[in-house]
């Protein structure tokens, strides 16, 4: 898919052809070489070829489907996929279809997927519109689409992307295989690990919202937006995303954290490593989440708050400023929140006191 018909400049300042864009290739791997990756075993025909994952309903040959209940293989064998991936229930089933037997089907299916969509292969180059700052150094098979700017000593690691209207700063450092797609702009003191992907509209390393008020004349002074961001390894940020940098020291995105499109990360935050935090979730200053935590849509995190390992917030939650949630796997509900036992006890005694009234 090249990019208009203009010559473009490689990284390394020579001419080429409008060959930037995206290379797609189909993927074609057997039923055995899939279960060998996922760590699944096959009963049927293992050299069954598969090019493609899809949903029950729109499945056609070549895909792969996933079922995790019983009552769903029929559904499943009924399909236009040429393969399952199902639990131990299905493993003496009779099926038409052969099948994938993974403890976990729905993680099994995501690998699968990964192995049938690999990440796009981007033949490297600048296009002619993108502007590079001399003193710049991109590593190899760096695509640079167009309007993008890339400004002086920023460093780009082997096999980065970084997509149209992208505005990479002055000093910024990616690792390798970094996905920067269209209109994402990082600012100045912001690093980001190897395959980081940040989807459209993200900004990166933005002032923490930080003011000193005055009490003489009611006026509010900027703190000092001093600090840094730092980004670790396979992190995905989702569109619109935003995560100020540290006031004077830093924020950390630790590796493997996922955030959805809409979320805000305040300066100083510490997050940990494989956090998932869904859409619209608003984490203030100086909080640490950390590792394995779960937060879901629409929650308010108050400044200086610690999320302990492997807690769950539910949607909506509401944690004021200075307190600790701990409790790994335990799920939290409300403003403030409290443990869902907890808050459906207060919900069903505030229902009677209602009844009585």
């Amino acid at each position: 898919m090249a990019l208009g018909a203009s010559a473009v400049e490689d990284a390394t300042g020579g001419r080429e052809g409008p060959v930037l864009g995206l290379q797609i290739k189909p993927m074609q791997h057997s039923l055995k070489e899939i279960a060998d990756r996922v760590g699944a075993r096959v009963v049927g025909d293992s050299s069954t070829l598969l090019s493609g994952v899809a949903s029950l309903a729109s499945a056609r040959v070549g895909d792969l489907v996933f079922v995790e209940e019983e009552r769903l293989l029929e559904r499943a064998a009924a399909s236009g996929a040429s393969a399952v991936v199902a639990g131990e229930f299905a493993a003496n089933g009779s099926g038409s279809k052969p099948v994938l037997i993974a403890a976990n089907p729905r993680l099994a299916f995501a690998r699968a997927a990964a192995l049938l969509r690999p990440r796009p292969k981007r033949a490297g180059g600048i296009h002619s519109s993108a502007v590079v700052d001399s003193s710049a150094h991109l590593g190899s098979g760096v695509c640079v689409e167009a309007g993008a700017v890339i400004a002086e000593n920023a460093v780009i690691g082997d096999g980065c992307w970084i997509g149209a209207r992208s505005v990479i700063s002055a000093g910024i450092s990616l690792g390798r295989d970094c996905d920067i797609y269209p209109g994402v702009v990082i600012y100045p003191g912001t690093s980001l690990g190897d395959r980081v992907i940040a989807h459209a509209g993200a900004v990166l390393g933005s002032d923490g919202f930080g003011y000193v008020h005055d009490p003489k004349d009611g006026r509010y002074e900027k703190f000092p937006q001093a600090g840094t961001l730092r980004v670790e390894d396979d992190v995905e940020i989702g569109a619109n995303a935003t995560i100020d940098r540290g006031a004077l020291d830093a924020t950390v995105v630790g590796t493997g954290t996922k955030l959805d499109n809409l979320v805000h990360i305040g300066h100083n935050v510490q997050i940990g490593r494989d956090v998932v935090i869904a859409a619209q979730t608003g984490i203030s200053g100086s909080c640490v989440i950390e590792d394995g935590v779960v937060i879901a849509g629409q929650v308010g995190i108050g400044d200086h708050v610690r999320i302990e390992s492997g807690v769950i917030l539910g949607a909506q939650c509401g944690v004021p400023s200075n307190k600790v949630i701990r409790g790994k796997g335990l799920l939290f509900w409300g403003t403030p929140a409290r443990p869902i036992r907890e808050y459906l006890r207060q919900l069903a005694t505030l229902s009677r006191l209602n009844k009585k009234s």
